[in-house]
């Protein structure tokens, strides 16, 4: 059963208290952060150069930078800083401390490092790449060819790229470690929110920061708590002990949706649901075996009967709704196409592996239907449960047979931030280390795809780019690739109906800095997204 209406919240009218699970928190360094959960949290502790619409991701909005240029040549970004931003500390925000900031990612070499990487930056070149001319300028000239409108997306939707307090991480720094240490638990930003504590897999605290540059917050303070389990977090939210409710099981989330003081947001994420297979491993590094188990998939039951809430059925490695993204192929469970398959393969009768999974849903419930049909072709799957760090780490250590996971950046509004995280695979061997590249870690190399990828990014003309990305799509296919796309997600969060201007957004960077509660209002307003 749900509540009714109730006419009063019971948190506090000035303090937004936001329920998730956090057990995925590991830092608040946003150098090495991973994950969504805690960009969202990063984003409103500090400023970016420039930030993304969350009502239209192609919009980029000024932030700590008024204005920006790309020369001619397009290998130079020149920033404009805005004058008189200081951090927490009372310390001023200078392009400096934003060169130093960028610098660090490359040359800590942690996780936010990866996308950098990719576009040449390096700890041998980033300190020439990225500089400040002049006092309030910040130039970041690009190492290698690329399309400068991708790297200022990068900039905006990625939360890595904020300004630090230089002064402030350097008097922390302990054997060269940047500060990492204690940035894993402390913050030294300029945003709307400082941190108060942060008490891991329990409660973050912050409150807001009265000098702000863009004007006060209108709460003075956000609470961050700790749940793993959804049914809590729909009884707290239904008492009035929540205002926001994330992570949470899509039965609980529809439950919800009924009682008028709750609004449900749906935000479609570039994230791909997906199956995947590790070409290290000789059963899969075989092509008719890979194409098998494309057609020992049930997207479409799983779509309807699992996914409801968490994904939409997808087949392709760009996210849905770009001009670049090519219809669906169509593919559906065929069992004796898969067996024929099988047997040209050399395996008549099937195999035996492993089918690692997260025990949290929608993730666990996939691998069962997909061990299901698996089976009925006799690959014997064993599914192996554990934490991401367990999963996934196997992942990055490319030692799995099969996965179940979800994955890919589609956090930047360009068809290469999928194809980067998905599909591209520039340098195959162990030693590479490529591990935040889902090509690397499932050991899927083509040389000729990789070119192509690197070729459409560089296209300047709108409608040819368009073609070489449907071409790239094509080929992908037609190699039979070892990363199976089966869902795009989609994120429920619940809402109180008394908190105002809460935009969820589509790359995880909420920001909450014009949010405030309306605890005088009675009725519900009309509207919401309802499941």
């Amino acid at each position: 059963m749900t509540s009714g209406w109730t006419a009063q919240a019971k948190t506090p009218p000035d303090q937004l208290i936001i329920g998730m699970n956090m057990n995925n928190l590991l830092t608040l360094d946003p150098a090495a952060m991973t994950g969504n959960d805690i960009v969202g949290i990063v984003v409103n502790l500090y400023d970016p150069l420039i930030e993304l619409d969350p009502q239209e991701l192609t919009n980029v909005r000024p932030a700590l930078a008024t204005s920006w240029e790309v020369n001619d040549a397009r290998n130079l970004i020149t920033f404009h800083l805005r004058d008189g931003v200081k951090f927490h500390s009372g310390n001023p925000v200078t392009a400096n401390d934003v060169v130093w900031s960028m610098r660090r990612i490359l040359h800590l070499n942690l996780a936010q490092a990866s996308v950098w990487k990719s576009y040449g930056f390096s700890k041998k070149n980033v300190d020439e790449m990225v500089r400040s001319p002049s006092p309030g300028v910040v130039e970041i000239q690009l190492p290698k060819p690329n399309d400068p409108k991708l790297v200022i997306y990068s900039l905006a939707a990625l939360g890595s790229v904020v300004a630090l307090d230089s002064k402030t991480v350097q008097a922390h720094e302990v054997n060269g470690d940047w500060g990492n240490r204690w940035l894993t638990t402390n913050e030294a930003g300029s945003g709307p929110f400082r941190l108060d504590n942060w008490q891991a897999k329990d409660v973050l605290n912050m409150s807001r920061n009265p000098h702000y540059w863009r004007g006060e917050p209108k709460l003075s303070r956000v609470v961050f708590r700790h749940f793993q389990e959804s049914q809590t977090l729909r009884l707290m939210i239904e008492k009035g002990d929540l205002d926001i409710a994330n992570n949470m099981a899509v039965s609980d989330v529809k439950a919800l949706s009924h009682d008028p003081a709750m609004q449900v947001d749906q935000v479609k994420k570039g994230t791909i649901y997906y199956v995947a297979m590790s070409m290290k491993e000789p059963h899969f590094a075989n092509p008719k075996v890979r194409e098998a188990v494309r057609y020992l998939i049930d997207y479409q039951g799983i779509g309807k009967a699992l996914m409801n809430g968490y994904g939409i059925v997808h087949q392709r490695p760009i996210q849905v709704g770009m001009p670049a993204t090519l219809p669906d192929p169509g593919y559906t469970l065929d069992i004796p196409r898969a067996k024929t398959l099988l047997a040209e393969a050399g395996y008549p009768d099937g195999f035996d592996t492993t089918l690692r999974v997260l025990a949290d849903q929608p993730f666990l419930n996939i691998a069962i239907a997909v061990q299901s049909t698996l089976m009925q072709a006799g690959i014997r799957a064993k599914i192996v449960t554990g934490t991401g760090n367990q999963i996934y780490g196997a992942m990055r250590e490319r030692k799995f047979d099969m996965l179940v996971g979800r994955g890919g950046s589609g956090v930047e509004p360009h068809p290469h931030s999928s194809l980067r995280a998905l599909v591209y695979n520039p340098d195959n061997n162990d030693a590479a280390r490529l591990t935040n590249f889902q090509g690397w870690r499932t050991g899927f190399y083509d040389k000729q795809l990789n070119t192509d990828i690197d070729q459409a990014l560089l296209e300047r003309d709108p409608e040819k780019q368009k073609q070489d990305y449907f071409a790239i799509q094509e080929r992908y296919d037609a190699l039979i690739p070892a990363l199976v796309p089966l869902s795009q997600m989609v994120d429920s969060i619940v809402v109180r109906r008394d908190v105002k201007n809460y935009l969820p957004h589509p790359s995880a960077t909420t920001f909450l800095r014009d949010v405030y509660k309306d605890n005088a209002t009675d009725v519900p307003p009309a509207g919401g997204k309802k499941l």
